[in-house]
């Protein structure tokens, strides 16, 4: 175990099964998040059309990506548009612009591609939001729904484009 993570609190199992309502929601994702850290996730994608009501900008959320970043390890983050993230996420940007080398950014809104689904996935785990207005959705370790979903995320990525740059250079 890495040293940064010697500390890290023990942590209960991940959720399985429905959750239901944005407690629920965050609760899973801070939880995720911990457990990536904790546990030396390779790889996490991170969607949502546009993460207005994630966390990102919090500090625990921010301690634990910061603890899960390291050599070998990916995010992806696929949006719709990443238009809140510099007014609601501001220590996820400065972070991300530190680890810009592990985070690819994508941006999928062509008119053909599907609908970004609110989701994580990992090679392990999964949470997807299937109702975002009422926080309702999903998550667990089941192979058959990790697969649809990774699908479904594959798809938005293959029609995505780079976007949310992280540092703009100008002349």
């Amino acid at each position: 175990m890495p040293a940064e993570l010697a500390d890290w609190p023990k942590l209960p199992p991940l959720p399985e099964g429905v959750f239901d309502g944005r407690e629920a929601f965050e609760s899973s994702l801070r939880l995720a998040l911990d457990a990536a850290a904790a546990q030396g996730w390779r790889e996490i994608v991170l969607s949502d059309p546009d993460f207005s009501d994630w966390p990102l900008g919090d500090r625990s959320t921010v301690a634990a990506l910061q603890a899960w970043s390291a050599t070998g390890r990916s995010c992806v983050v696929l949006a719709k548009n990443f238009d809140v993230f510099a007014r609601h996420h501001a220590r996820f940007v400065q972070w991300r612009q530190t680890w810009s080398h592990i985070i690819e950014c994508r941006i999928c809104n062509a008119a053909s591609a599907p609908a970004v689904p609110s989701a994580i996935w990992t090679p392990t785990w999964f949470l997807q939001r299937i109702d975002i207005d009422k926080g309702r959705g999903v998550c667990g370790r089941d192979r058959e729904r990790r697969g649809g979903l990774r699908e479904l995320l594959d798809e938005c990525l293959r029609q995505g484009r780079p976007g949310f740059p992280a540092s703009t250079l100008g002349l």
